[in-house]
């Protein structure tokens, strides 16, 4: 565990693959408790494009990129909340918990569970797919002038 993660037992980890990502409208590293960086991660899905954020269906050959993050469940209610798992109980977005391989910053690869915010297929409709599973791609080809450089 890094000197600067949550502290407590209970902690967990979750896959971010969109807004949530460092640099993004909704930066992870913005929001408190402070979550500690884990790593580099994909997973199996295909990534839509939803206009001002993306959505992940899991499964199939296909790679979504993304981070993991070491958070505390004080953050992870406001991830909730920020994905409309609750209190609204909205239905178009779920949250699963999956095994991931993450690139640690060492160099070496540790499979965490973690915790993803997934899309509910029906509400998709006719949302384009982002081929390369990288939203900061994706948003960078989208915005050239942006000035979200600062991705790792």
């Amino acid at each position: 565990m890094h000197q600067d993660s949550p502290t407590r037992a209970a902690s967990r980890h979750v896959f971010v693959y969109g807004t949530l990502r460092r640099g993004q409208a909704n930066d992870i590293m913005a929001l408190q408790p402070a979550p500690a960086w884990v790593g580099r991660a994909s997973v199996h899905g295909t990534l839509y494009d939803l206009g001002r954020y993306p959505g992940v269906v899991l499964g199939g050959t296909a790679l979504v990129r993304g981070e993991v993050y070491e958070i505390a469940p004080a953050l992870e209610e406001k991830l909730d909340e920020i994905e409309m798992i609750c209190p609204q109980q909205r239905d178009e977005y779920f949250k699963r918990e999956l095994s991931v391989a993450v690139a640690l910053d060492n160099g070496l690869v540790r499979w965490l569970n973690c915790l993803c915010y997934v899309y509910n297929p029906a509400y998709l409709g006719s949302a384009p797919v982002i081929a390369s599973g990288d939203w900061v791609e994706a948003e960078r080809l989208r915005s050239p002038n942006s000035l979200r450089n600062d991705q790792p």
